[in-house]
This record gives C-alpha cells, structure tokens and sequence, in this order.
C-alpha cells in the first residue's frame, strides 16, 4: 500500500518538480503565476518538433498535415500535440513534427530550410544530441562535443534571423544505463548534455530537462522500464517525456 501511494505521489506531483530540479521548483512554479496572462501557446501558432529518432518516432514522412497523427509518429511529440490541442480545442494550433532517425545537428541544418523555416513555427522544440555521441563511439561520425555545440550555435543563430519572434525550447538529450548505454558513454555524453544546457541559457530559451527527469524515473521503476535500449523511450517514458514537456512550457 506504501509503495503504490508513493508511486501515485510521485505521477501527480514529483516529475514536475523533480524534472525541474528541486532548486528551480519555487522559480518555475512562480514563473507560470507570472505567465498565466501570456502563455507560451498562442492562439494560431505553429508548433514544431525536430530532433532525431526519439522525436520521430515511427512518424510517416509522406504525411505533412498539421495535426495529422501518422505525421506526429507514436512518442512524445504525438503525445504533447495531443494534450496541446485538447487544452486549446479552438486556437486553431498547428502541430508539426519533422524529427528524423538518425540526425545529428549538422543534418538537422541541411534540411533546415524546408523542415523548420519553411513551417514559420512560432514555438520550435529542439532534442537533438545522442546520435552526436552514439555514432561517434560506433566510428561512424568523428564530431566531438564542440561540434555539436558549435553547429547548434550556428543553428539556432540562423533560426533566429529568419523568424526572430520565435520561441525556443530546447531539450535535454538524456540517455538510461542500460542496453546499448554502457560505461563508454560516460564521462562524454554529461558533457554534452551540458553543451546543450550552455545553448538553452545563451539563446534563454525553454529547458526542458529529460535527463533530470528521467534520474527520478528510475527510482520508481528500473531503467528498461523506460528506455529498453537506453536510448529510445517505452510508452511509459514517452508518456513521461510528454508530461514534462508541456510543464516546462506551460511554465514559460
């Protein structure tokens, strides 16, 4: 009885604070007070999700629609769109998810121009960095985490000249000690996480800390529970990243 009650406890109140780390509780919950006359989401706007595999997510790339559920693939982006739209039925959103298995920032900018500017997102969430780690211990990529932080830079500096009234979130990239992660991974993949905080704070953007959340996660249930390879998120983790996804931004 104990342990379920602590589990109840912790979907109804602990990912919030928990994914936006015990310090920055008072911070965000006075935030979204401050908030509540200008949220983030406004009526008419478009929202974009980019990233890798963990934002694609199964998604099919010959529906484009707005809103369409094959466009939006089966994680979190699908799952974040779909409480966007049922908390906001009649601001005519438009919620597009162009993330890509397998990209790197450096293939998020070739196709930046059809997949982001194109869209004209008025709110772009970016997650975008475990292939930046990953394929370079596979041999596949030689990028190092300047790399990635400079080419996020550069990305992020183009966004913000052609649509300058855009709002950002950036996504923490995360990773869970099991499957395909092991101790390889580690102390290198912190830094990147860190690159990514570095970028957030530079362009003041929306922080939404997955690897934070994700390290509470796993006091509740083991990692497999969440990410079976380590990498790509389970239902549950998708529906965790969603979860704390629209906190940080409803907090904004």
């Amino acid at each position: 009885m104990q342990r379920n009650l602590e589990r109840r406890e912790f979907l109804a109140t602990g990912v919030a604070m928990g994914a936006l780390g015990l310090g920055a509780a008072s911070t965000a919950i006075a935030a979204e007070t401050k908030s509540a006359s200008a949220p983030l989401i406004q009526p008419g706007w478009n929202i974009l999700f980019q990233g890798d595999s963990i934002t694609d997510a199964g998604r099919k790339k010959d529906a484009s629609a707005a809103n369409d559920q094959a466009a939006l693939g089966g994680g979190y982006a699908f799952l974040a769109a779909a409480e966007l739209l049922v908390d906001h039925p009649d601001a005519d959103l438009k919620i597009y998810n162009r993330g890509i298995s397998g990209n790197k920032v450096h293939q998020l900018a070739e196709r930046w121009q059809q997949d982001c500017i194109d869209l004209k997102p008025n709110v772009l969430s970016v997650l975008i960095g475990v292939n930046d780690i990953w394929h370079g211990l596979n041999g596949q990529y030689d990028g190092t985490v300047e790399t990635y932080r400079d080419d996020y830079r550069k990305l992020l500096e183009r966004t913000k000249q052609e649509l300058p009234e855009v709002k950002l979130v950036v996504c923490e990239p995360f990773v869970l000690r099991c499957g395909a992660v092991t101790d390889k991974w580690f102390p290198e993949f912190d830094k990147y996480r860190a690159a990514a905080k570095e970028i957030s704070d530079e362009f003041a953007t929306v922080w939404v800390p997955f690897q934070t959340m994700f390290d509470d996660a796993v006091k509740l249930a083991p990692p497999e529970h969440w990410a079976g390879d380590g990498v790509h998120p389970s239902p549950a983790g998708n529906a965790l990243m969603a979860y704390t996804w629209m906190k940080c931004v409803n907090a904004a």
